[in-house]
């Protein structure tokens, strides 16, 4: 995560906790362009919102932008719905802050994701400053955070050894010491704004499918590339996709590592001849 994606992220939710909720609001339609508030369920949001913004094309859209990484690594399933209660909150005849337990439970899942880049959670944050369940307030669903313990997630981890042109043997070893090994296209593109995106391209090929899961891996990888970004920086150059061979494990605690990366290119014969003997290797 950029260094100022938190600067402007701290910068942003200050006026939280200054907003008075009795001064005078207005309805307006939620604009196409904020996509970190879209299909969130309602069409229509109170200015100023609860960070004190009052100006749509200002403040609202550009600052909203700031909280799309924390969104994209997919820390918590109601991530959006307390960030968009904030900066978008729901025009209805009452104010409705996210409740206590609704920050609390985003905490968890999201300040792990900002610690891994060296930085904490803003106090201004502090989620003992919104309401109880008490009071009129979004809730937290319990559900949503059963669904999520059922699946691995990325871990925050030491950067995992990148190997050019690895030994046949090399590759086979790696095999049999982890739990899985997958081929996949990286791409690393630039945004407008000069920031590196990753993503994985096309399928996800298992080469050992261990604790995996097919319809999540793919995904499951973007996360760990948006979780692990300086990890991410080192290992793919932008441009052209790349091809690679990743090895790791899925840990006691439910988190997805990587231990070996290889890059596969066109002349690496050894990496093809070993995915091929993979099927009849005995380790």
């Amino acid at each position: 995560m950029a260094l100022n994606l938190i600067v402007s992220l701290l910068a942003t939710v200050c006026p939280l906790m200054a907003f008075d909720l009795g001064q005078s609001t207005r309805c307006v339609a939620i604009p196409n362009q904020m996509k970190v508030c879209k299909d969130v369920g309602y069409n229509e949001m109170r200015l100023p919102n609860f960070l004190g913004h009052s100006s749509l094309e200002r403040e609202v859209v550009p600052r909203s932008e700031d909280w799309r990484p924390l969104l994209q690594v997919g820390c918590h399933p109601q991530a959006q719905a307390f960030l968009c209660s904030l900066i978008a909150p729901v025009c209805l005849d009452t104010f409705i802050q996210p409740c206590r337990s609704l920050c609390v439970a985003v905490r968890d899942s999201c300040a792990p994701m900002l610690a891994c880049q060296g930085y904490m959670w803003p106090e201004t944050l502090d989620c003992d400053r919104f309401p109880s369940e008490d009071d009129t307030c979004l809730t937290h669903h319990g559900k949503f955070s059963h669904f999520v313990k059922d699946l691995p997630r990325p871990a925050c981890q030491n950067c995992p050894s990148v190997e050019e042109n690895p030994s046949m043997m090399r590759v086979l070893d790696a095999f049999c010491s982890f739990d899985f090994a997958v081929t996949a296209k990286i791409h690393r593109c630039r945004l407008p704004l000069g920031e590196p995106e990753f993503d994985v391209e096309g399928r996800v090929e298992f080469v050992r499918q261990g604790p995996l899961l097919p319809y999540d891996t793919q995904h499951l990888l973007q996360k760990w590339l948006l979780t692990n970004i300086r990890c991410a920086k080192a290992l793919v150059r932008p441009g052209r996709a790349q091809l690679y061979v990743l090895i790791g494990s899925v840990q006691v605690d439910g988190t997805l590592a990587l231990n070996h990366v290889f890059p596969w290119h066109k002349k690496n014969m050894n990496i093809a001849m070993a995915t091929r003997r993979w099927k009849h290797h005995r380790c």
